[in-house]
């Protein structure tokens, strides 16, 4: 039997579906690439925009097209959120957020039976945290999720909706999942989460705690990596483990959202911009070369053209290393839902505008490293050159050869530039 799986979405989804595809591997399935004909397609889904929503879709369609006798099992935050919706276009195995422990034994039962399968609690109900594991990944980083849900109900964001509450992996379980990923031979490990950050909440057990334990535990780690934080859940000691153990990566994704006080109210933002910048200098007073990228989102749809200047000079001030930039996108059952969305041409002029700060800046940083030794690990080999990033994220090529990929190296960089710097091993 072949089973073939798409991901949509964030970490977290990948982590999710190497989960459930080791799952598969157990009871002797062969994978297969996507685009092949398969007995089994398992997409993960994601619901984060509505471009999101429209890729769902699209390949739910597509695996049915490609083999109508397959079983079709679709997981994650789109079929959360729309189960009948999967079921109406092609999917066999219908399953949210949850259960994906029990996505293996559906997809045989559909296979035996033929009867379609719709296991979708609502995500208000989940209390408890998935024990799932993942320890092997098509990346030379390795994603340990860590923590589910999000309890912040930002005013344009799904997601809580999709994923519930926020509930935390055992400590324990954390420790011997990352033992098990070293031991494989991964050097590099990224902390991930729906809310990183608020790992522990649940538990009474500071997220900054969880980092102290791992470096302290977890021998051959070479790198550990978080995938994103709120500013406010940065703490001294957590900045202390970054500035004294080598194994921290100096990179830090800070998703900012909007640099203007009164769309960040509006967002349900829970800080000031005045708050986030003083929260920047004290990071880079304590770690001067830190990587800090960000996400915003462009054209909310209270924002005026006062409150896009005013996140375009902050951003300068802030001087960010990158940002990923979102055009917003209107979700059905939060907040912005009332509202009506900004012209598209204005939308697209602010994106425009933003995104040519957001290159220069970018390059900037990188050139601050010009003739800098840094560490660096090979995550892939094209035509005579090593592709990877170093310890503050900065993506290099290097001249090199495919055996040395997965291996912490060390690079000199030559040319400093975004999006790719080059540099020579030293």
């Amino acid at each position: 039997m072949r089973a073939a799986f798409y991901n949509l979405g964030c970490k977290v989804n990948s982590y999710e579906l190497a989960s459930v595809e080791f799952m598969f591997k157990q009871n002797n399935f062969d994978i297969v690439s996507f685009d092949s004909i398969s007995d089994v397609y398992v997409i993960n889904t994601c619901s984060v925009t509505n471009q999101s929503d429209v890729k769902s879709r699209k390949y739910i369609r597509a695996a049915k097209r490609r083999n109508p006798n397959a079983c079709i099992a679709v997981m994650g935050c789109f079929s959360q959120l729309n189960p009948d919706k999967c079921a109406e276009i092609g999917a066999d195995v219908v399953i949210g957020t949850n259960n994906r422990k029990e996505l293996f034994n559906l997809v045989m039962d559909y296979l035996n039976k033929k009867e379609n399968i719709t296991l979708v609690n609502p995500a208000k109900d989940i209390k408890e945290y998935e024990r799932l594991e993942a320890t092997e990944f098509e990346h030379t980083r390795a994603f340990l999720k860590i923590q589910d849900g999000c309890n912040n109900f930002c005013s344009y964001c799904i997601i809580p909706y999709a994923r519930g509450r926020m509930r935390s992996k055992p400590v324990t379980d954390v420790i011997e999942e990352s033992k098990k990923i070293v031991s494989k031979g991964y050097k590099e490990i990224v902390l991930s989460g729906i809310h990183t950050g608020g790992y522990g909440v649940d538990i009474n057990y500071p997220f900054s705690k969880l980092i102290e334990k791992i470096l302290n535990e977890v021998k051959g780690l070479e790198r550990l990596r978080i995938s994103s934080i709120e500013i406010n859940q940065i703490d001294d000691l957590l900045l202390d483990l970054m500035k004294s153990n080598k194994v921290m990566c100096h990179h830090l994704h800070l998703p900012v959202q909007s640099c203007s006080n009164r769309v960040l109210k509006d967002m349900n933002r829970h800080y000031t911009i005045e708050e986030f910048i003083k929260k920047i200098e004290h990071i880079r007073s304590i770690i001067p070369d830190i990587s800090i990228t960000t996400d915003i989102i462009i054209g909310y749809p209270i924002e005026t053209d006062e409150d896009f200047n005013e996140t375009l000079d902050n951003v300068k001030k802030i001087n960010f290393s990158f940002m990923h930039i979102f055009p917003f996108s209107k979700r059905s059952g939060t907040k912005c839902d009332k509202y009506t969305e900004i012209n598209g041409l204005i939308m697209k002029s602010r994106y425009n505008r933003i995104n040519a700060v957001n290159l220069e800046l970018a390059n900037n940083y990188a050139k601050q490293f010009e003739n800098s030794i840094l560490d660096f690990i090979p995550e892939e080999y094209i035509d005579g050159y090593l592709f990877g990033h170093t310890n503050n994220f900065l993506k290099v090529k290097v001249t090199g050869k495919d055996g040395d990929i997965g291996k912490m190296l060390q690079i000199k960089v030559e040319k400093g530039a975004y999006p790719i710097c080059e540099g020579k091993i030293i």
